[in-house]
């Protein structure tokens, strides 16, 4: 039951919820109150004190707006709403004097300082400060911490918000910072020196609002105002987080998340902020074809003719990567089917029932987690395959909900039941369940890729059904959603596609072993491995540097905008496919994206709801016995998964950190 108060902030009166802080009241009417500590996502910490307001007739010292909540107030001798004021005089003189205090020690950094130019201490400085210090003594300096490759520190500039603290301890759930000391002897520290042990550390990058917590390997490469800003969606993972690209000149400098509280709320992975490197390097721009067993730089109108040469008049199979937009796949399903092929997306052979979209997305939104009181994990590791989803799993058992785990045994960020990797725990997990409606089962791709992968669907289903709750199918692939939807499935799957093939046309497809025989044409955007099978190679673009739709695993449409240009040669993916349908004497309909956009809504209409959850019709696939096989892992390196992680210097390091971070320790003799 809501509990309504009226308040009244600089004359507008305004009725909120009574469990509002006043900091929170003061935006519902559009004021700005100045914060560092507070961040409406974390725990309330109250330590930086500069959003003090004015509570009339209240004690006479100004109150932190943040700790203080709108129940707290009372109202005036004549039962008169409270009044609040952020704009006079006593408020005033306590911002001022608690900037000045916060500037006691911090460095005159800003010209070689990389918060410069988007700091919120310089900005609440000059709006809130004063032009002169009363401060004449040294300034105190303290050590920098070695938190990993990630996070560069300069604790001299700390002004103590402990923010990064915490984010790691809430949200990340790791426990290796804190702060130590008091008074001026006061700093935030790693415990023992450690660095951190988190695929989500990046954050406190941005959490930082003054220059202690900087990215390092973006470190004194551009400013803000030198940059071009793109809003897109990654496809590190299939989340579809929402980011922000900035590129300066062709090249892209830097990663950052945008606030999307349906999919990725403000946070990113590591993966998603630092693999932009990547971007540059191992890069394919120009076409290739094979001669006397070695690849040569080819011209395009020489690669065109002896790929459309190789496609004519032989079996043809088509294979779609996990990077690829929606309208690439389609567009390749098109010209395979044309040409009397088949088309294939699963390529990790999970069995996912092509038309059944209950079935292969699942009927949960991303949002429905924070509200669940029991979810079950089957044959899934959110911390590698989604690590944003995994803290707002953390979210939900901070909140209460229990969890249990089906599978092999795996390290998280909350407490777990963990039943075991052997099938028949999920049958018993199914004899176990009570009806519980705000249940959510989270099918891994790991559980539905191997030999008992239907078997396993089918009975995550059926535990579904028990629980009267709702399924999300957690994909890894960014593009497997789409192109399923797209129609991008051959009956029997891969091996039923590739069977008898003479051709391959493989888009992106990096992630498997074509064996030898068939002609291979390899169309991609880094030398991976499908780059190395490949007779024929035309160069595509990745995904910063095209538009695409891309659907996430809760089957959320979602548009991926252009940040830049493909280098060298290279073309966009579906431009590329419609080119050689014309090669080939059969021209694809469309001679514009937004013509190949609109043949592709007429096939599947709900594609063109962009940023919005289709309902999916809950439809059991068909029962099949689980046997007695194990549930296994879907990724084994999180941080090497895809061609462009692969291509990464920095994502290579942190894949060997990982690695020696995991290795048994060994007892010096």
């Amino acid at each position: 039951m809501s509990d309504l108060r009226k308040i009244i902030i600089d004359d507008q009166e305004i009725e909120v919820d009574g469990a509002m802080t006043l900091i929170q009241a003061c935006e519902q009417v559009g004021v700005e109150v100045p914060r560092f500590c507070y961040h409406e996502r974390l725990s309330i910490a109250g330590n930086c004190r500069m959003c003090l307001v004015e509570v009339v007739g209240g004690p006479p010292k100004p109150a932190a707006s943040c700790a203080m909540q709108v129940r707290d107030l009372r109202p005036g001798p004549e039962g008169q709403s409270p009044v609040v004021k952020t704009n006079s005089p006593m408020v005033k003189k306590a911002r001022e004097g608690v900037m000045e205090f916060l500037l006691i020690n911090h460095p005159l950094d800003c010209p070689i300082c990389d918060q410069g130019g988007e700091c919120d201490l310089q900005d609440q400085a000059m709006a809130y400060g004063v032009d002169f210090s009363r401060y004449r003594e040294a300034k105190r300096a303290c050590d920098d911490l070695d938190l990993g490759p990630l996070v560069e520190t300069h604790m001299t500039r700390c002004i103590s918000c402990t923010r990064c603290v915490r984010f790691t301890t809430e949200v990340a759930g790791i426990t290796q910072m804190g702060q130590t000391g008091r008074g001026e002897d006061a700093e935030i520290t790693s415990y023992l020196g450690e660095t951190l042990d988190s695929n989500m550390q990046g954050n406190i990058i941005d959490l930082c609002p003054v220059g202690a917590l900087v990215s390092k390997p973006y470190a004194f490469t551009a400013r803000p105002w030198e940059l071009n800003k793109t809003e897109t969606i990654d496809v590190m993972d299939a989340l579809g987080s929402n980011i922000r690209v900035d590129t300066k000149g062709r090249e892209v400098m830097r990663i950052l998340p945008r606030n999307h509280d349906g999919v990725n709320e403000e946070w990113i992975s590591d993966k998603t902020r630092f693999v932009w490197d990547g971007l540059r390097r191992q890069r394919l721009d120009k076409p290739y074809v094979r001669e006397n067993g070695k690849l040569r730089p080819a011209s395009w109108s020489e690669a065109m003719s002896k790929a459309a040469e190789a496609l004519q008049n032989r079996k043809v199979a088509g294979l779609v990567g996990d990077l690829v937009p929606v309208e690439a796949a389609f567009a390749l399903k098109q010209l395979v089917t044309g040409l009397g092929g088949t088309v294939e997306c699963r390529t990790d052979g999970a069995a996912l029932p092509a038309g059944n979209r209950s079935g292969y997305v699942g009927t949960a939104r991303v949002e429905d987690i924070d509200s669940a009181r029991r979810i079950y994990l089957i044959g899934s590791d959110p911390s590698v395959e989604a690590p944003v989803l995994n803290a707002r799993i953390r979210k939900a058992w901070l909140k209460g909900a229990d969890i249990t785990h089906v599978g092999q045994h795996i390290d998280l960020t909350y407490d777990v039941e963990q039943l075991g990797a052997g099938n028949r725990y999920l049958g018993r997990a199914i004899k176990e369940a009570k009806p519980e409606e705000s249940a959510v089962v989270i099918v891994g791709q790991g559980a539905i890729s191997g030999d008992s992968g239907a078997a396993v669907l089918s009975h995550a289903m059926q535990l579904t059904e028990k629980l009267g709750g709702k399924m999300l199918i957690l994909h890894i692939a960014a593009g497997r959603v789409g192109a399923m939807d797209a129609g991008c499935t051959t009956d029997g799957g891969l091996n039923a596609a590739l069977d008898g093939a003479e051709v391959v046309y493989n888009l992106g497809a990096d992630e498997i072993d074509i064996a030898g025989g068939p002609f291979v044409i390899y169309q991609g955007s880094h030398g991976d491995r499908g780059a190395h099978r490949a007779d024929v190679i035309l160069p595509g673009a990745a995904y910063t540097e095209e538009q695409g739709l891309f659907v996430n695993t809760e089957g959320r449409p979602q548009l991926a905008l252009r940040a830049g240009h493909a280098p060298g040669e290279a073309k966009e993916n579906w431009a590329i496919l419609r080119a050689l349908s014309g090669e080939l004497g059969n021209a694809l309909a469309y001679d514009s994206l937004a013509q190949l956009r609109q043949a592709l809504i007429a096939e599947v209409p709900h594609l063109a709801m962009i940023d919005q959850v289709p309902e999916n019709e809950w439809a059991l696939v068909e029962s099949v016995e689980l046997g007695a096989g194990k549930i296994s892992g879907a990724v084994s390196d999180f941080y090497l998964t895809n061609p462009i992680a692969r291509a990464s210097a920095l994502m290579a390091e942190l894949s060997a950190n990982a690695l020696e971070r995991r290795a048994p320790k060994v007892a010096a003799e």
